[in-house]
């Protein structure tokens, strides 16, 4: 059995779905993958399934009702993968923006001591594919703005591409983590920063999806800006319940 599992959340991406799986088991190392799925209307869930023959034992899927969120789905997916004993469990979108080959640089930098390794868009300037010149106006300002806010020394806190050691995701009380869109991910790496994890980031091409929709909006965006504030004063002031 697979140390190894990818998370990925997923709502429609009928498109997508069938590629990335094979994608990532192509890798020369073994990864086990899950899917989570919002009870998505254009049938993912059922071209998951259809697929579990192809890859027994490798390929599993959690269904949920309703679009619960990005936070929430992997939230779920964490639980699912502690109690099934993953030593390294990744979060990646489905929709190739992350580099199915970028997974086996991020599980050496774990494998070699850090306790969670990011995808990062920024690390070596702006490795950016097919973006508007507006998003990475937002994206890359907001790092810097969680970076200002938090004190993280993390070029793309808001990276949706990671690995994190079961350590980490034992320590986090995963039920506290109250952010659901873009703050999820800020919010995640600033838990294991403020618990003392070693981050490190692993720089990546990324590139916007081809094929789909994206979830991106403008609520998302402001659940971050008013998020980073929030995760710092509660840090600081209410550590109990942190």
């Amino acid at each position: 059995m697979s140390n190894r599992l990818v998370i990925i959340p997923t709502y429609n991406e009928i498109e997508n779905i069938s590629q990335i799986i094979a994608a990532v088991f192509e890798l020369p190392l073994d990864f086990h993958v899950l899917i989570v799925d919002d009870g998505s209307p254009d049938g993912t869930a059922t071209q998951v399934k259809s697929l579990q023959s192809k890859y027994p034992g490798k390929l599993f899927i959690e269904e949920r009702t309703g679009k619960g969120g990005l936070g929430t789905a992997y939230i779920h997916g964490f639980k699912w993968a502690l109690k099934k004993q993953y030593d390294y469990i990744f979060e990646m979108d489905a929709d190739f923006s992350h580099p199915p080959k970028d997974l086996i640089a991020l599980f050496e930098a774990c494998e070699q001591g850090a306790d969670l390794s990011v995808g990062s868009r920024y690390k070596k300037g702006i490795n950016v594919v097919n973006w508007p010149l507006y998003r990475i106006l937002i994206s890359y300002g907001a790092s810097f703005y969680v970076k200002l806010i938090t004190g993280m020394r993390v070029h793309d806190p808001t990276a949706g591409f990671v690995c994190y050691t079961r350590s980490v995701l034992e320590a986090i009380p995963l039920d506290r983590v109250r952010f659901v869109g873009y703050a999820f991910q800020i919010e995640m790496k600033f838990r294991a920063h403020v618990l003392g994890f070693v981050i490190e980031e692993v720089p990546i091409v990324f590139k916007d999806r081809e094929l789909g929709k994206s979830k991106m909006s403008s609520a998302i965006v402001g659940e971050a800006i008013v998020g980073v504030l929030k995760l710092k004063w509660q840090s600081i002031f209410n550590k109990n319940n942190f």
